[in-house]
């Protein structure tokens, strides 16, 4: 059952990959480095502090907990367990792979690009989705950037997907966790720190 769930990844992967066009390389190339992403955390940390003060210092070390959880669930634990070889880096599908830069890690499984993304924007979701409704948008920005993972060759569908629902999941548990020690806190500080 394994082998035939891969085999249908790997194919999917490689009809995925095969989409491409070279004017979009680049640009999948830009959406999916980590780094061009900086600028647009700084500005939602900016706003967060901006507009909602101390309780978006509470967010934003809510945001980075999730964020430093989600990749190490996926990169510390789950990439060496499972040992799952990069479509780059497999030897069977090296040759069929279109590769827009380097290959990264050995193992892909789960996508931590797509666990980390999905978890941000969850976790923006879950703090602001009764105050605007734009933080909606979160998901589509994820579902880019992991979809350009298949892009650029170095993910199977099943990393992302997988990778998504460890993010989602992840903000979820930290999520609730936060609101009950809130809670706690709430009826035990002063009232400047509420």
């Amino acid at each position: 059952m394994i082998e035939v769930i891969q085999e249908a990844d790997q194919q999917l992967f490689l009809w995925l990959n095969s989409l491409h066009v070279p004017w979009l390389d680049p640009v999948m190339y830009l959406i999916t480095n980590k780094y061009t992403w900086f600028p647009a955390y700084a500005l939602v940390v900016a706003i967060l502090l901006l507009k909602y003060q101390w309780e978006g210092a509470r967010m934003v070390l809510l945001l980075i907990l999730i964020i430093i959880a989600c990749d190490q669930l996926t990169s510390g634990l789950m990439k060496p367990l499972f040992e799952r070889l990069r479509p780059c880096h497999n030897p069977g599908l090296v040759n069929q792979v279109h590769l827009v830069e380097g290959c990264g890690g050995r193992y892909g499984f789960a996508s931590s690009h797509a666990a980390n993304t999905f978890g941000f924007a969850t976790g923006l979701w879950l703090l602001l989705r009764n105050w605007s409704q734009w933080f909606v948008w979160g998901f589509a920005w994820a579902g880019l950037v992991s979809y350009s993972r298949i892009y650029v060759g170095v993910h199977y569908p099943l990393d992302i997907l997988v990778g998504g629902l460890i993010g989602f999941a992840v903000a979820i548990v930290i999520h609730q966790l936060y609101r009950r020690l809130r809670h706690h806190l709430l009826n035990t500080l002063p009232a400047k720190y509420h």
